[in-house]
Protein backbone atom coordinates (compact mmCIF):
# COMPACT_ATOMS: atom_id res chain seq x y z
CA UNK A 1 0.00 0.00 0.00
CA UNK A 2 1.06 3.58 -0.68
CA UNK A 3 -0.99 6.36 0.96
CA UNK A 4 -3.77 3.80 1.46
CA UNK A 5 -3.77 2.92 -2.24
CA UNK A 6 -3.29 -0.66 -3.42
CA UNK A 7 -0.38 -0.99 -5.86
CA UNK A 8 0.08 -3.64 -8.55
CA UNK A 9 3.01 -3.89 -10.95
CA UNK A 10 2.49 -5.58 -14.30
CA UNK A 11 5.62 -7.31 -15.62
CA UNK A 12 5.44 -8.45 -19.26
CA UNK A 13 8.07 -11.12 -19.84
CA UNK A 14 9.27 -12.92 -22.95
CA UNK A 15 12.32 -15.18 -22.62
CA UNK A 16 13.56 -13.39 -19.50
CA UNK A 17 14.89 -16.37 -17.51
CA UNK A 18 18.15 -14.53 -16.74
CA UNK A 19 16.61 -11.29 -15.43
CA UNK A 20 13.06 -11.94 -14.22
CA UNK A 21 14.31 -13.06 -10.81
CA UNK A 22 16.21 -9.81 -10.29
CA UNK A 23 13.10 -7.83 -11.25
CA UNK A 24 10.95 -9.66 -8.69
CA UNK A 25 13.52 -9.44 -5.90
CA UNK A 26 14.09 -5.70 -6.32
CA UNK A 27 10.43 -4.69 -6.17
CA UNK A 28 9.76 -1.95 -3.52
CA UNK A 29 8.07 -2.89 -0.25
CA UNK A 30 4.96 -0.77 -0.91
CA UNK A 31 4.01 -2.93 -3.91
CA UNK A 32 1.09 -5.21 -2.98
CA UNK A 33 1.05 -7.46 -6.02
CA UNK A 34 3.40 -8.41 -8.86
CA UNK A 35 1.66 -9.75 -11.95
CA UNK A 36 4.07 -11.47 -14.34
CA UNK A 37 2.59 -12.07 -17.78
CA UNK A 38 4.63 -14.78 -19.48
CA UNK A 39 4.14 -14.03 -23.17
CA UNK A 40 4.63 -17.61 -24.44
CA UNK A 41 8.33 -17.72 -23.54
CA UNK A 42 10.44 -20.53 -24.95
CA UNK A 43 12.84 -20.60 -21.99
CA UNK A 44 12.44 -21.16 -18.22
CA UNK A 45 10.76 -17.82 -17.47
CA UNK A 46 7.53 -19.37 -16.16
CA UNK A 47 9.42 -21.98 -14.09
CA UNK A 48 11.56 -19.33 -12.43
CA UNK A 49 8.55 -17.17 -11.57
CA UNK A 50 6.82 -20.19 -10.04
CA UNK A 51 9.88 -20.82 -7.87
CA UNK A 52 9.44 -17.35 -6.36
CA UNK A 53 5.73 -17.67 -5.58
CA UNK A 54 6.21 -19.45 -2.26
CA UNK A 55 9.10 -17.35 -0.96
CA UNK A 56 8.02 -13.94 -2.28
CA UNK A 57 6.76 -11.65 0.50
CA UNK A 58 4.34 -9.98 -1.89
CA UNK A 59 1.49 -11.55 -3.81
CA UNK A 60 3.03 -12.94 -6.99
CA UNK A 61 0.67 -13.83 -9.85
CA UNK A 62 1.77 -15.67 -12.97
CA UNK A 63 -0.35 -15.45 -16.14
CA UNK A 64 0.74 -17.56 -19.11
CA UNK A 65 -0.12 -16.70 -22.69
CA UNK A 66 -0.63 -19.71 -24.94
CA UNK A 67 0.22 -17.51 -27.95
CA UNK A 68 2.71 -14.66 -28.13
CA UNK A 69 0.82 -11.35 -28.17
CA UNK A 70 3.68 -8.85 -27.99
CA UNK A 71 4.66 -6.59 -25.13
CA UNK A 72 1.52 -4.47 -25.52
CA UNK A 73 -0.69 -7.54 -25.43
CA UNK A 74 1.08 -8.79 -22.30
CA UNK A 75 0.52 -5.45 -20.58
CA UNK A 76 -3.13 -5.46 -21.60
CA UNK A 77 -3.60 -8.90 -20.00
CA UNK A 78 -2.07 -7.62 -16.77
CA UNK A 79 -4.22 -4.50 -16.82
CA UNK A 80 -7.33 -6.63 -17.24
CA UNK A 81 -6.32 -8.63 -14.17
CA UNK A 82 -5.79 -5.40 -12.19
CA UNK A 83 -9.18 -4.12 -13.34
CA UNK A 84 -10.90 -7.32 -12.21
CA UNK A 85 -9.18 -7.10 -8.82
CA UNK A 86 -10.06 -3.42 -8.29
CA UNK A 87 -6.47 -2.20 -7.92
CA UNK A 88 -6.06 1.53 -7.16
CA UNK A 89 -2.77 2.22 -8.95
CA UNK A 90 -1.26 0.07 -11.67
CA UNK A 91 2.34 0.30 -12.87
CA UNK A 92 4.14 -1.43 -15.73
CA UNK A 93 7.75 -2.55 -15.46
CA UNK A 94 9.43 -4.82 -18.00
CA UNK A 95 11.10 -8.03 -16.87
CA UNK A 96 14.51 -7.23 -18.38
CA UNK A 97 15.82 -5.10 -15.46
CA UNK A 98 16.11 -2.00 -17.66
CA UNK A 99 13.73 -0.18 -15.33
CA UNK A 100 15.00 0.78 -11.88
CA UNK A 101 12.44 -0.20 -9.18
CA UNK A 102 13.81 2.61 -7.02
CA UNK A 103 12.14 5.06 -9.41
CA UNK A 104 8.70 3.56 -8.86
CA UNK A 105 7.76 5.84 -5.97
CA UNK A 106 8.24 8.86 -8.25
CA UNK A 107 5.51 7.41 -10.48
CA UNK A 108 3.12 6.35 -7.74
CA UNK A 109 3.28 9.38 -5.42
CA UNK A 110 1.77 12.07 -7.73
CA UNK A 111 -1.00 9.63 -8.71
CA UNK A 112 -1.79 8.68 -5.12
CA UNK A 113 -1.96 12.38 -4.18
CA UNK A 114 -4.32 13.13 -7.07
CA UNK A 115 -1.89 15.39 -8.93
CA UNK A 116 -2.04 13.42 -12.15
CA UNK A 117 -3.77 10.46 -13.76
CA UNK A 118 -0.87 8.95 -15.66
CA UNK A 119 2.89 9.06 -15.12
CA UNK A 120 5.42 7.79 -17.66
CA UNK A 121 9.19 7.44 -17.61
CA UNK A 122 11.47 9.76 -19.57
CA UNK A 123 14.96 8.38 -20.20
CA UNK A 124 15.89 11.29 -22.46
CA UNK A 125 15.65 13.89 -19.69
CA UNK A 126 19.18 13.44 -18.34
CA UNK A 127 22.43 14.02 -20.20
CA UNK A 128 23.37 10.37 -19.64
CA UNK A 129 20.87 9.18 -22.26
CA UNK A 130 23.08 10.00 -25.25
CA UNK A 131 25.98 8.13 -23.65
CA UNK A 132 24.07 5.08 -22.42
CA UNK A 133 21.35 4.41 -25.00
CA UNK A 134 22.56 2.87 -28.30
CA UNK A 135 22.75 5.59 -30.96
CA UNK A 136 20.26 4.04 -33.39
CA UNK A 137 17.69 3.49 -30.64
CA UNK A 138 18.21 7.01 -29.29
CA UNK A 139 17.64 8.60 -32.70
CA UNK A 140 14.66 6.35 -33.44
CA UNK A 141 13.14 7.19 -30.07
CA UNK A 142 13.69 10.93 -30.64
CA UNK A 143 11.90 10.80 -34.00
CA UNK A 144 8.98 8.80 -32.62
CA UNK A 145 8.75 11.10 -29.59
CA UNK A 146 8.35 14.12 -31.87
CA UNK A 147 5.71 12.38 -33.98
CA UNK A 148 3.91 11.22 -30.82
CA UNK A 149 3.71 14.80 -29.54
CA UNK A 150 1.82 15.73 -32.69
CA UNK A 151 -0.34 12.61 -32.72
CA UNK A 152 -1.22 12.54 -29.01
CA UNK A 153 -1.56 16.25 -28.21
CA UNK A 154 0.70 15.86 -25.16
CA UNK A 155 3.32 18.34 -26.28
CA UNK A 156 5.07 18.35 -22.89
CA UNK A 157 6.00 14.64 -22.86
CA UNK A 158 8.96 12.86 -24.48
CA UNK A 159 10.45 9.36 -24.69
CA UNK A 160 7.21 8.02 -26.06
CA UNK A 161 8.51 4.44 -26.27
CA UNK A 162 9.14 4.08 -22.54
CA UNK A 163 6.96 1.33 -21.10
CA UNK A 164 7.72 2.34 -17.51
CA UNK A 165 4.45 3.94 -16.42
CA UNK A 166 1.72 4.06 -13.79
CA UNK A 167 -1.87 5.24 -13.72
CA UNK A 168 -4.92 5.47 -11.47
CA UNK A 169 -8.12 3.47 -11.23
CA UNK A 170 -10.07 5.87 -13.44
CA UNK A 171 -7.67 5.25 -16.35
CA UNK A 172 -7.74 1.52 -15.63
CA UNK A 173 -11.54 1.38 -15.97
CA UNK A 174 -11.83 3.83 -18.90
CA UNK A 175 -9.41 2.48 -21.50
CA UNK A 176 -10.49 -0.52 -23.60
CA UNK A 177 -7.33 -2.58 -23.22
CA UNK A 178 -8.31 -5.36 -25.62
CA UNK A 179 -8.63 -2.94 -28.54
CA UNK A 180 -5.18 -1.41 -28.13
CA UNK A 181 -2.13 -1.96 -30.33
CA UNK A 182 -0.39 -5.10 -29.09
CA UNK A 183 3.28 -4.57 -29.91
CA UNK A 184 5.87 -1.79 -29.40
CA UNK A 185 3.36 0.91 -30.36
CA UNK A 186 1.21 0.33 -27.29
CA UNK A 187 2.61 3.31 -25.32
CA UNK A 188 1.93 5.61 -28.29
CA UNK A 189 -1.59 4.24 -28.72
CA UNK A 190 -2.26 4.70 -25.01
CA UNK A 191 -1.15 8.34 -24.99
CA UNK A 192 -3.52 9.19 -27.83
CA UNK A 193 -6.44 7.52 -26.04
CA UNK A 194 -5.59 9.27 -22.77
CA UNK A 195 -5.74 12.63 -24.54
CA UNK A 196 -9.14 11.93 -26.07
CA UNK A 197 -10.52 11.12 -22.60
CA UNK A 198 -8.88 14.19 -21.05
CA UNK A 199 -6.46 12.56 -18.58
CA UNK A 200 -3.57 14.49 -17.06
CA UNK A 201 -0.11 13.14 -17.89
CA UNK A 202 3.39 13.82 -16.54
CA UNK A 203 6.90 12.75 -17.43
CA UNK A 204 9.05 11.23 -14.67
CA UNK A 205 12.82 11.52 -15.27
CA UNK A 206 14.45 8.10 -14.96
CA UNK A 207 17.94 6.79 -15.41
CA UNK A 208 18.45 4.78 -18.61
CA UNK A 209 19.75 1.26 -17.92
CA UNK A 210 21.29 -0.88 -20.65
CA UNK A 211 23.75 -3.74 -21.04
CA UNK A 212 22.51 -5.83 -18.11
CA UNK A 213 22.19 -8.97 -20.21
CA UNK A 214 18.97 -8.15 -22.03
CA UNK A 215 18.43 -9.03 -25.68
CA UNK A 216 16.18 -6.55 -27.47
CA UNK A 217 13.72 -7.87 -30.00
CA UNK A 218 13.12 -4.44 -31.49
CA UNK A 219 14.47 -3.63 -34.96
CA UNK A 220 14.71 0.16 -34.98
CA UNK A 221 14.35 0.83 -38.71
CA UNK A 222 11.32 -1.42 -39.07
CA UNK A 223 9.67 -0.08 -35.93
CA UNK A 224 10.12 3.58 -36.92
CA UNK A 225 8.31 3.14 -40.24
CA UNK A 226 5.62 0.89 -38.77
CA UNK A 227 4.91 3.20 -35.85
CA UNK A 228 5.00 6.31 -38.05
CA UNK A 229 2.08 4.87 -40.03
CA UNK A 230 0.33 3.90 -36.78
CA UNK A 231 0.80 7.43 -35.41
CA UNK A 232 -0.70 8.94 -38.55
CA UNK A 233 -3.83 6.82 -38.11
CA UNK A 234 -4.00 7.65 -34.39
CA UNK A 235 -3.56 11.35 -35.12
CA UNK A 236 -6.48 11.37 -37.56
CA UNK A 237 -8.57 9.33 -35.12
CA UNK A 238 -7.84 11.83 -32.32
CA UNK A 239 -8.82 14.81 -34.48
CA UNK A 240 -12.10 13.11 -35.36
CA UNK A 241 -12.93 11.99 -31.83
CA UNK A 242 -11.81 15.07 -29.91
CA UNK A 243 -12.28 18.00 -32.26
CA UNK A 244 -15.22 16.91 -34.41
CA UNK A 245 -17.39 14.40 -32.53
CA UNK A 246 -16.90 15.35 -28.87
CA UNK A 247 -16.31 19.10 -29.14
CA UNK A 248 -15.80 20.88 -32.46
CA UNK A 249 -12.65 22.98 -32.89
CA UNK A 250 -11.62 24.92 -36.02
CA UNK A 251 -8.05 23.60 -35.84
CA UNK A 252 -9.21 20.66 -37.98
CA UNK A 253 -9.61 23.11 -40.86
CA UNK A 254 -6.10 24.45 -40.33
CA UNK A 255 -4.66 20.93 -40.25
CA UNK A 256 -6.64 19.87 -43.32
CA UNK A 257 -5.74 22.95 -45.37
CA UNK A 258 -2.12 22.79 -44.21
CA UNK A 259 -1.66 19.16 -45.25
CA UNK A 260 -3.39 19.83 -48.57
CA UNK A 261 -1.22 22.82 -49.47
CA UNK A 262 2.04 21.20 -48.36
CA UNK A 263 1.18 18.14 -50.43
CA UNK A 264 0.49 20.32 -53.48
CA UNK A 265 3.82 22.09 -52.94
CA UNK A 266 5.81 18.92 -53.67
CA UNK A 267 4.89 18.49 -57.37
CA UNK A 268 5.28 22.25 -57.84
CA UNK A 269 8.78 22.02 -56.37
CA UNK A 270 9.66 19.14 -58.72
CA UNK A 271 8.31 21.10 -61.70
CA UNK A 272 10.26 24.19 -60.66
CA UNK A 273 13.49 22.18 -60.25
CA UNK A 274 13.00 20.53 -63.65
CA UNK A 275 12.60 23.82 -65.50
CA UNK A 276 15.51 25.41 -63.64
CA UNK A 277 18.03 22.55 -63.94
CA UNK A 278 17.23 21.01 -67.31
CA UNK A 279 15.61 23.80 -69.35
CA UNK A 280 17.38 26.72 -67.69
CA UNK A 281 14.05 28.52 -67.33
CA UNK A 282 12.40 30.21 -64.38
CA UNK A 283 8.65 30.53 -64.68
CA UNK A 284 7.24 33.23 -62.46
CA UNK A 285 3.82 31.64 -62.03
CA UNK A 286 5.42 28.34 -60.99
CA UNK A 287 7.59 30.13 -58.42
CA UNK A 288 4.62 32.08 -57.04
CA UNK A 289 2.47 28.94 -56.84
CA UNK A 290 5.20 27.03 -55.00
CA UNK A 291 5.82 29.87 -52.54
CA UNK A 292 2.11 30.32 -51.87
CA UNK A 293 1.34 26.64 -51.28
CA UNK A 294 4.43 25.91 -49.18
CA UNK A 295 4.42 29.04 -47.01
CA UNK A 296 0.66 29.13 -46.49
CA UNK A 297 0.57 25.37 -45.86
CA UNK A 298 3.28 25.56 -43.21
CA UNK A 299 1.59 28.53 -41.56
CA UNK A 300 -1.68 26.60 -41.36
CA UNK A 301 0.10 23.60 -39.80
CA UNK A 302 1.90 25.76 -37.24
CA UNK A 303 -1.35 27.54 -36.33
CA UNK A 304 -3.07 24.16 -35.93
CA UNK A 305 -0.26 22.90 -33.66
CA UNK A 306 -0.46 26.07 -31.56
CA UNK A 307 -4.24 25.69 -31.21
CA UNK A 308 -3.71 22.05 -30.21
CA UNK A 309 -1.10 22.98 -27.60
CA UNK A 310 -3.39 25.65 -26.16
CA UNK A 311 -6.38 23.31 -26.11
CA UNK A 312 -4.40 20.70 -24.15
CA UNK A 313 -2.70 23.08 -21.71
CA UNK A 314 -4.73 21.76 -18.76
CA UNK A 315 -3.67 18.14 -19.33
CA UNK A 316 -0.23 18.65 -17.81
CA UNK A 317 -0.24 16.98 -14.41
CA UNK A 318 1.85 17.92 -11.39
CA UNK A 319 4.78 15.82 -10.18
CA UNK A 320 6.51 15.65 -6.82
CA UNK A 321 9.37 17.67 -8.31
CA UNK A 322 7.16 20.64 -9.26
Amino acid sequence: MFLNKSIAVIVPAFNEENLIGRTIESMPDFVDCIVVVNDCSKDRTAEIVQSYQDKCKKKLVLINHEKNQGVGGARATGYQWAKSNNIDIVASMDGDSQMDPNDLQSFVEPIAKGWTDFAKGNRLFTGEAWKVIPRNRYMGNAILSLLTKVASGYWHVADSQSGYSAFNKKVLHTIEWDSMYKKYGQPNDLLVRLNVYGFKVIDVPIKPIYNVGEVSGMHVRKVVFTLSYLLLKLFLWRLKEKYIIRDFHPLVFFYGLGFLLVTLAFPLAIRLAYYSLFLNQTRGMNVMAFLFTSVTGLQCLFFAMWFDMYSNRDLRGKSSQD
